[in-house]
């Protein structure tokens, strides 16, 4: 079974903003919006602090690895559409179920 994550642009797709996605309650199958995505790193930023996120990102790929190099990914591409052409179609992740 795939299941499918729109992906949606976002402001910025610096580092920390990524580690701050990474370290939020946004799951990919929460489908999210550019407003969900931009609350869930505000919400992660003011909860655990921009190092906090750092922190807890670091904490999560020493404890499983390969579930959050998933998720970093995951993280990357939303912040990595901001540099997509606005004329450019609608992206989707895809990830198969297991």
């Amino acid at each position: 079974m795939t299941a499918q994550t729109p992906l949606v642009p976002m402001p910025a797709g610096s580092d920390a903003r990524c580690e701050a996605l990474f370290a939020s309650w946004l799951q990919p199958s929460d489908n999210p919006t550019v407003g969900m995505i931009a609350a869930a790193i505000r919400s992660a930023v003011q909860r655990f602090g921009p190092q906090g996120c750092t922190k807890r990102m670091a904490q999560e790929f020493g404890d499983h690895p390969d579930a959050s190099a998933w998720r970093m990914r995951w993280a990357r591409q939303l912040a990595a559409l901001n540099a997509a052409p606005a004329s450019a179609p609608p992206m989707t992740a895809r990830r198969s179920g297991g």
